[in-house]
């Protein structure tokens, strides 16, 4: 098959896959207006549930995408997730319960103030084609029935070895930069030899979609997981059963862990009825059986994301459990990391080496979401040990019994189960997990003089607002000149560097007039479009108001300079310098003229 010339492209990105990292990845490119081929190898896209907790990170990712009310108009609400219980079965005694993502009392306030996006609960078979559809109206190219064989690249680009599944053809397709979105047996991280640490298949659950109308359990409690404290499901690693509302209140999703050492667990229709009865506690529920499958608990990473002009990303790096919620979140996260520096590079306003900045930025964070996630399995230890006596003949029916006992025994059993919720907020309440990443690469230039972070408050359960160059910018409300409310969120991202200054930041006005860069907006918060009638931005900025913060295109914060500063000139120095020293390369005044961003 012939090649073509080495500097001749098909499309600038080919992305292989056509999951949350793959779309979202297509879907940034294209609205940067970047040429991006997506290649699908099934029919269409996600055809079960899978992941489906849209946390206020991704919920952020795609207001600055455009499609935030079109993801809450076909997502459960959010204050339709929240009463997580734990029961006998749906129908039977309730045992404790515990107010998740954020819908609680004590939490909502937190998880407000921290970012102007609820979080929603959306299934990847809904989700999937709003990227996909919002990707191709904006420019991106789609095929499906594609299946990815191998690539080849070199110092120009990349070739891509494709095949059509329905003729059987294969070709060659030419691109810049591939990224590798396969999923969890990727073949592109295999052949590019990237270390995966940690293990493969450590448990294992049986997971069951089913329609049933069980309205009446649910909409008094509205709530779209709920575990269930049965003999008859206490089996495998967490020890509980599972029923998980897809679309409420009407399809389900039941689940339960099974010994893998055993062997393949029962899949027939008798078993997988009876125990979705159980679960339930209707023994004359009337079911109607989608779709059985298992899947394995993985707990692993890669160390590094790319190689070249190769880069992956999504499942296909970090593979984990769906406890936490946070897998899908990630996928898109990752996704958003790249798009625009593959966009800079693409156009010609960055090196390569700010592609490096992926992997050095998002592996870390892929580490550590897939140790949390297989923690929050282990952390259900406490609830079995609430809920259980060790040596009884049934032990979960005796936890049970001892839990309501009026004696010293039941007296502890319901401290143990107080306890083991207070665990629990680690994974259904924790907003720092899912929101106070640090980025540390070349693309962030960090405080010269300032000590390592304090965290105030435990940084997994609570968000720490900062504007420390690594996070991601603080949210606060702002007005505009019709007096309309407008987050800080608001006026950065789309696509291009955001330089933050106050209405005394007269120098960073000068600096960024001079520049005159197409890629970078200035943003002078205290003028008419942005004013901070609160004076919440001036609580959480950390800088003076003649200060600048340079935020990139995805939201964190790249550089600050904390002091007032009077002179334009040497404002305008150090400004370029940090922008050069993010994006690799010298602002060639040429290649500012050239270029007109999208």
């Amino acid at each position: 098959m012939p090649m073509g010339n080495k500097t001749d492209f098909d499309t600038d990105v080919i992305v292989i896959g056509a999951g949350p990292m793959g779309a979202t990845t297509a879907l940034a490119l294209a609205t940067y207006g970047v040429k991006v081929h997506m290649v699908s190898r099934s029919n269409w896209l996600a055809d079960t549930p899978r992941a489906h907790i849209t946390n206020q990170r991704t919920m952020e990712v795609y207001r600055d995408l455009g499609i935030e009310q079109e993801v809450l108009r076909n997502a459960t609400s959010w204050d339709q997730m929240g009463d997580s219980l734990f029961a006998t079965s749906l129908a039977g005694e309730e045992l404790i319960r515990i107010r998740a993502w954020g819908t609680g009392d004590g939490r909502h306030g937190d998880y407000v103030a921290g970012s102007p996006c609820p979080l929603a609960d959306i299934v990847q078979p809904t989700m999937e084609p709003i990227l996909v559809n919002n990707a191709a109206t904006r420019g991106a190219s789609f095929t499906t029935n594609t299946e990815y064989l191998s690539h080849a690249q070199d110092s120009a680009g990349v070739t891509v070895r494709l095949r059509d599944r329905l003729s059987g053809r294969e070709y060659c397709a030419r691109c810049q930069y591939l990224v590798g979105a396969d999923g969890a047996r990727s073949t592109i991280v295999e052949e590019l030899g990237l270390k995966i640490e940690g293990e493969m298949a450590r448990a294992g659950t049986v997971y069951t979609l089913f329609n049933a109308n069980l309205s009446r359990y649910v909409e008094h409690r509205p709530s779209i997981l709920h575990w269930i404290v049965s003999p008859h499901a206490s089996f495998g690693e967490i020890g509980l059963g599972l029923l998980r509302a897809v679309k409420p209140w009407n399809q389900w999703i039941a689940g339960w862990g099974f010994d893998i050492s055993q062997g393949e667990p029962d899949l027939s229709e008798e078993t997988v009825i009876s125990k979705i009865r159980i679960l339930v506690g209707d023994p004359n529920l009337e079911i109607d059986i989608l779709r059985k499958s298992v899947w394995y608990v993985n707990q692993a990473y890669a160390v590094t994301y790319s190689k070249g002009r190769v880069l992956c990303g999504g499942d296909a790096t970090h593979r984990h459990p769906p406890s936490s919620g946070l897998g899908s979140n990630t996928c898109v996260q990752d996704a958003f990391n790249l798009a625009w520096k593959l966009a800079y590079v693409v156009k010609g306003y960055a090196s390569q080496r700010l592609l490096q900045t992926y992997s050095d930025e998002r592996a870390p964070v892929g580490k550590q979401i897939v140790l949390r996630a297989n923690q929050s399995r282990r952390d259900y230890s406490l609830i079995k040990e609430a809920f259980s006596v060790a040596d009884a003949e049934n032990p979960v029916a005796a936890g049970i019994a001892r839990f309501r006992d009026r004696g010293p025994d039941g007296v502890r059993a319901r401290k143990l189960a107080a306890d083991a919720l207070e665990l629990k907020n680690r994974e259904f309440n924790a907003q720092g997990v899912e929101m106070n990443q640090r980025y540390a690469s070349s693309a962030v230039l960090a405080d010269s003089d300032l000590a390592a972070e304090a965290w105030k408050r435990d940084p997994e359960l609570y968000l720490q607002p900062t504007t420390r160059p690594g996070a991601k910018l603080p949210h606060a409300w702002l007005t505009d000149s019709l007096g309309r409310r407008i987050s800080t969120l608001d006026i950065v991202g789309k696509g291009k560097f955001t330089l933050i200054t106050g209405l005394s930041g007269t120098a960073w006005i000068q600096a960024a007039t001079e520049l005159s860069m197409p890629f970078l907006r200035m943003v002078v918060i205290g003028e008419r479009d942005y004013q901070d009638v609160y004076c919440a931005w001036q609580r959480l900025r950390e800088i003076d108001e003649g200060g600048a913060l340079l935020v990139r295109p995805d939201g964190c914060v790249a550089w600050r300079e904390r002091s007032f500063l009077s002179d334009g000139m040497v404002a305008a120095q150090m400004l370029s310098s940090a922008i050069e020293s993010i994006l690799g390369q010298q602002i060639i005044p040429d290649i500012r003229a050239l270029h007109t961003f999208h």
